[in-house]
């Protein structure tokens, strides 16, 4: 984890961010010194004043900032850092949970290198390959500490970014242990879900609405469920597993749908009990809108780089009319949970987006919860970025 330790001077703008703590140097903030990605360097103020340690990049980010002093990016200070991200999910975690974010990038102290654990799996998730020369410690560690049978790594794609991740090297992959040979079978506060490390980062489950299902759980009981985007099914099992009389789980993936029937099977719940549907999300509210079929509860949780009305999506032009689509297949008093895990549209506009869509189909609403990121997903006071998830569920209403 050594290399050349040449410096990178950045303006007053980003010394101040710095010194309150801030991970991030952005290019136009460096005032000399940029280069290569992946250089180890000590970052510094006009005046010569060490801020400090980063690694280099050259995309939309130049440096990542991982100490505020002068020391190396050694082992000792990594295995510091990591001890004190998994102490904290000691203290977070119970014992019927088995997969969550270990490691939460600038929010744990280590930015652009993120950790979930899977059971008996770890993956190292990263924002580019410049941090890569940290990922040999950050195995070492998970050796040490956790005995996975297997370490996989991939790239979490960041919109702002424009370079391709199929090109990154090194590749992602297997890069320590051993390759599960079936899907990993993990809990959720005691809930089964099968998942795919070598998937990552979707393996099949995202722990970080834990907590939003936890919050819904004395919620299903009698009611009629819906749930759109619904991937492998994760808030469609907790529905059932709450009694819920019927739930019907959408999604326009085939195999993503074979994975939510897998789910169900694994808490004991024969999926031929349950209705699935493969189809475009708008077009199947539209259906059941014509049909006259209603829902006690309906559930949107769009991913962000799904397709919309109008081709990618867009939340300020498709979330109201998600919304509006939604509203028209509640039955009297039904609730929506609406989440969004879109970093750059904030509460007041997500919640705006919620109203708009709700005045589309003559409707008001009520907001009964707001959440955000479970717990192993902590949001640092040094890092604005933070929160990204915003979750509200809403009962609504006639006008």
């Amino acid at each position: 984890m050594g290399g050349k330790r040449r410096g990178l001077v950045v303006d007053g703008y980003s010394e101040r961010w710095l010194r309150r703590g801030f991970p991030w140097v952005y290019p136009k903030e460096v005032e000399a010194g940029a280069g290569a990605a992946g250089r180890q360097v000590l970052v510094r103020s006009r005046s010569g004043e060490v801020l400090g340690r980063a690694l280099t990049d050259e995309g939309w980010i130049a440096a990542r900032v991982y100490r505020h002093d002068g020391g190396p990016l050694d082992q000792a200070w990594l295995s510091g850092v990591l001890d004190r991200a998994a102490d904290l999910r000691e203290e977070l975690i119970d014992d019927r949970t088995t997969g969550y974010r270990l490691v939460h990038a600038e929010n744990d102290g280590l930015p652009g290198i993120r950790v979930d654990w899977w059971g008996h799996h770890a993956v190292v998730i990263l924002d580019s390959p410049a941090v890569h020369s940290l990922v040999g410690g950050v195995v070492a560690w998970l050796e040490a500490r956790r005995s996975p049978r297997g370490v996989y790594l991939c790239y979490r794609r960041d919109p702002r970014d424009d370079r391709d991740p199929a090109g990154f090297s090194p590749a992602p992959g297997l890069v320590d242990g051993h390759e599960a040979r079936d899907e990993v079978r993990v809990t959720e506060r005691g809930v089964a879900f099968l998942v795919r490390p070598g998937d990552g980062p979707d393996v099949g489950l995202y722990p970080d609405m834990r907590e939003v299902r936890a919050w819904m759980e004395p919620h299903w009981g009698g009611r009629s469920v819906l749930n759109t985007f619904a991937y492998t099914g994760a808030f469609s099992v907790h529905a059932a597993l709450g009694g819920a009389t019927e739930v019907v789980t959408l999604d326009l993936s085939e195999q993503a749908l074979d994975r939510a029937e897998a789910n169900f099977s694994a808490n004991g719940l024969d999926p031929a009990d349950w209705e699935f549907v493969q189809g475009d999300t708008f077009k199947g509210l539209d259906r059941f809108r014509r049909s006259g079929r209603r829902f006690d509860r309906v559930v949107l949780d769009p991913p962000a780089f799904s397709r919309g009305p109008g081709g990618v999506w867009s939340a300020k032009r498709d979330y109201p009319r998600l919304v509006a689509a939604a509203a028209r297949v509640l039955a009297p008093r039904g609730w929506i949970l609406a989440a969004s895990n879109q970093g750059e549209v904030a509460p007041k506009a997500f919640r705006g987006h919620v109203a708009e869509g709700l005045k589309r189909a003559g409707r008001v609403g009520q907001e009964l919860h707001w959440a955000r990121e479970a717990a192993d997903f902590p949001a640092g006071t040094w890092f604005p970025e933070a929160r990204y998830l915003k979750v509200g569920v809403w009962r609504v209403l006639q006008r």
